[in-house]
């Protein structure tokens, strides 16, 4: 069963005036440290989600280069794994298949929400699992690079990328967790498989899920966080997203 999220920030107080720039980046900045992601609801009209995104950083664009991408379904995906059809997706992070660090921060927020069952998106704290495998197979993930490849979505768009990186990075910055379950290059019988199957089974039993109305908007850091999304059914769900670097 998905469990409700925490670290809720409500853009507008018990007053229903709109929180002070202050105030909002001030608690903002406490959820995200505690939690590692934030859930913003009540946002007023006045909000400007890419005035928001880009005081936390720099933006990275994203694979078609538009820096503001739409998550919608796209004509003539739904046959293959990609964001943009209506299919579950499995637990990662952004920015695997990068040559460059990957992106700090993933921000999506609602434009059309989602009519019916599914579409939430699913979050669970990666340091929390990482904490319950043993200390060698984390000496795995820290020492061994893996190749990555990109989404099948994203190769019928013309990029075909291939890296290499191990699971985790220590920086000066924090630890980068670097996850997927299908784009990860291995053999059956390598011991990364375990730890894959591990991550999934942990993330069944303990993600949060958000399910939007028109203006929410969910921020995660995705060094840390494990992300995901149940399956729908409603062609009009419309999600922006943008992603910031460290």
């Amino acid at each position: 069963m998905p469990i409700s999220p925490l670290s809720i920030l409500s853009l507008r107080d018990f007053n229903g005036d709109p929180l002070s720039p202050e105030l909002m980046h001030r608690t903002f900045g406490e959820l995200m440290t505690e939690h590692g992601y934030v859930f913003m609801c009540n946002v007023p009209d006045t909000f400007d989600p890419v005035s928001f995104c880009r005081d936390l950083g720099n933006f990275v664009p994203n694979y078609s280069g538009a820096v503001v991408g739409d998550v919608r379904p796209e004509p003539g995906m739904d046959d293959v794994y990609h964001a943009g059809n209506t299919r579950a997706l499995t637990p990662h992070t952004e920015g695997y298949d990068f040559k460059i660090t990957p992106p700090r921060y993933i921000a999506l927020w609602c434009v059309t929400p989602c009519h019916g069952a599914g579409g939430e998106t699913t979050l669970v704290d990666a340091f929390r699992w990482l904490s319950e495998l043993p200390e060698e197979q984390r000496q795995l993930l820290r020492e061994r690079p893996y190749e990555w490849k990109t989404t099948e979505g994203i190769q019928r768009l013309g990029l075909d990328l291939h890296t290499k990186h191990p699971l985790l990075e220590e920086t000066d910055n924090g630890t980068i967790v670097r996850f997927s379950c299908n784009n990860l290059i291995r053999s059956d019988d390598d011991p990364v498989t375990e730890v894959q199957q591990h991550a999934r089974e942990f993330f069944e039993q303990h993600h949060v899920a958000i399910d939007y109305d028109r203006a929410d908007m969910l921020v995660w850091d995705n060094w840390r966080m494990l992300h995901s999304r149940n399956a729908f059914t409603d062609t009009g769900r419309h999600l922006r997203r943008i992603q910031i670097a460290a």
